[in-house]
């Protein structure tokens, strides 16, 4: 509750049963572990946030690989998807580094794993993709090749829903 108490969750439930496209997607974030629940509602910003708050990156979403050029790029030891193909899959979209942090105010994440975050095409055009993690009690944001992929990586999305 420390994440919505405020919240209204009549008028979100109304919102969320006349749009089964993004319950489609809520529900595709819980089968993949994500434990979706609302942070970042903002009566400004006309909509709320659903955001993967599993305590560790969602385990049905590791060993990706950051997007699928990377992934074709692989010449060996291939992953099974990419985290931007797994995402527009789902519909979902990826956190940004913003977000991440923002999160990351409501607890502990990712104190074992890492996420995969929005990478900004300047980095992406380089080739590198960026991560976070948090360790020592501190939010920590990194870069790796896009193309690399780890057990204990995987990604976090966000659903928005109009109000």
């Amino acid at each position: 509750m420390n994440r919505h108490s405020n919240d209204k969750w009549d008028k979100i439930q109304s919102r969320l049963e006349n749009d089964s496209k993004n319950l489609w997607s809520l529900n595709e974030m819980e089968r993949t572990c994500g434990e979706p629940d609302i942070v970042q509602v903002n009566e400004n910003r006309g909509f709320y946030s659903f955001v993967d708050c599993s305590l560790e990156s969602p385990k049905g979403r590791r060993s990706v690989c950051y997007d699928d050029e990377a992934l074709n790029a692989r010449k060996e030891f291939k992953p099974k998807n990419s985290v931007t193909g797994m995402a527009d899959c789902m519909g979902v979209e990826i956190l940004t580094e913003e977000e991440y942090r923002q999160l990351q105010q409501f607890g502990p994440f990712d104190t074992k794993t890492s996420s995969w975050l929005s990478t900004p095409s300047e980095i992406r055009n380089l080739g590198g993709a960026i991560f976070g993690d948090r360790r020592y009690n501190h939010v920590f944001i990194y870069h790796n090749g896009a193309d690399s992929y780890y057990a204990s990586r995987g990604f976090r999305g966000v659903v928005r829903i109009e109000k």
